[in-house]
């Protein structure tokens, strides 16, 4: 299954399920009904913006921390992964903050 996030103000954003529903996971959208069809409206999206920068936030300090622990060990820190949240979630930050600006929701599963 894919993700089509549809706007009236941006063009059309496309995720696989795994990449889409972890962002509707942090965004709030967490029940099943949410994660198969569900509405992101204008007032909600600078929460849903903040969830994202935060959760990406959270990623890197992990990834830091996990990387000194490491060298201060003597060990080979543990590979970045190939596509970080951060690169995963800026399109539909970037989608969000547009609709945000023209006042139009974001929808997906319809």
């Amino acid at each position: 299954m894919i993700y089509k996030f549809k706007s009236k103000a941006t063009g059309d954003l496309i995720m696989l399920q795994a990449h889409g529903q972890t962002l509707l996971k942090i965004i709030g959208k967490s029940d099943a009904e949410q994660l198969q069809r569900g509405i992101l409206l204008p007032e909600d999206m600078p929460r849903a913006i903040l969830a994202l920068q935060q959760a990406v936030s959270d990623e890197e300090q992990a990834r830091s921390e996990l990387a000194q622990q490491a060298t201060a060990q003597g060990q080979t820190p543990p590979p970045a992964p190939t596509v970080s949240l951060r690169q995963r979630s800026l399109p539909f930050i970037q989608m969000a903050q547009r609709c945000m600006a023209e006042k139009k929701e974001i929808v997906w599963g319809v």
